[in-house]
């Protein structure tokens, strides 16, 4: 049996633990194998020349190459971070990701790096997993996708998700046991002192840190805005839909929220604009219409003020980080 090739995809502010430890991991598993047992080729690669990950960390790169098997690892997301903000910066990567996926081969996320396959469309219709303290965001994000909770790490169709940082070691032990033998598994986790008996995030979970209750009602709202993004925003039907007055919903998804409903629609609009404009030659006229805008025009309005850039502009810009 060949050596599995293992990529690490480093990007600006992932977490420099997450693409290290599985390599790590395996460097013991080859040591733990011996020599005569296949290994594993690690690289760390990246579309960009230079990387600086969390906490001001320089990562030296190699560029992207063919791997059987690419890791995304998760990134800083404090409170209060645009996460479509940091998503459209990593344009190259999500191409990188994306493209990867097509060929055929196999794909994983460490915790929040399920949102950059979230973004380069893999997560659809897919049983998946992140963090237990992101999971409800990620599944407002995603309402086509099974969003598991309280699992370690869930495959789904050739693509593997993990929750919060140290499942990397649940993912990597996992992929020793296929590809080295559970004997080799085993033993690397008692050397590394890695619990390989794991099953469930559950007992982790801290309802202090979730969110807290009280913002069911916003949650719900998005959720069925998310779900009709195409279709025309009838401020009353969705007040009906809540079995509220127009008043009572827009104060409170103000309260919860910070915005108002059509905001948010828009925001989710866009979102859906930015992933047809990356992955598809559609036409501008077509993806307006596609979420939900019969005017071109307003549609490129309103995508220039939540981007930054009009429509062509954005797709010209992510094609050439793609190449």
């Amino acid at each position: 049996m060949s050596a599995l090739r293992v990529g690490v995809l480093a990007y600006p502010g992932c977490f420099a633990s997450e693409v290290f430890g599985v390599p790590d991991l395996l460097t013991m598993a080859m040591h733990v194998a011996g020599p005569d047992r296949a290994g594993y080729e690690v690289s760390i690669v990246s579309p960009r020349r230079r990387v600086t990950a969390s906490g001001g960390t320089a990562l030296a790169v190699s560029p992207l190459r063919i791997v059987d098997v690419l890791v995304v690892p998760g990134f800083e997301l404090p409170p209060g971070l645009d996460v479509d903000a940091k998503l459209a910066s990593l344009a190259p990567e999500i191409a990188a990701i994306r493209s990867h996926a097509a060929a055929g081969d196999g794909v994983v996320s460490i915790c929040v790096g399920a949102f950059l396959l979230a973004e380069a469309g893999l997560l659809g219709r897919r049983r998946a997993t992140t963090s237990w303290l992101h999971a409800e965001e990620l599944a407002r994000r995603c309402p086509d996708t099974d969003v598991r909770a309280d699992r370690l790490v869930v495959t789904d169709k050739g693509v593997t998700t993990t929750a919060a940082f140290s499942a990397m070691y649940d993912f990597a032990l996992e992929l020793i046991r296929r590809h080295s033998g559970a004997g080799v598994a085993r033993t690397t986790a008692r050397v590394a002192l890695v619990d390989d008996a794991r099953a469930s995030q559950t007992p982790y979970v801290d309802p202090r840190l979730l969110p807290q209750p009280g913002n069911e009602f916003s949650h719900r709202v998005m959720r069925r805005l998310d779900q009709n993004v195409t279709a025309r925003y009838d401020l009353a039907a969705l007040s009906d839909t809540f079995n509220v007055s127009t008043r009572t919903l827009l104060r409170r998804f103000a309260d919860e929220t910070g915005q108002s409903p059509l905001e948010y629609l828009q925001s989710s609009r866009v979102r859906r604009a930015r992933h047809l404009l990356e992955t598809t030659d559609r036409t501008v006229a077509s993806i307006a219409a596609a979420v939900g805008y019969r005017d071109p025009g307003t549609f490129a309005a309103l995508f220039a003020r939540h981007t930054g850039r009009r429509p062509r502009d954005y797709r010209a810009i992510f094609r050439r980080g793609a190449g």
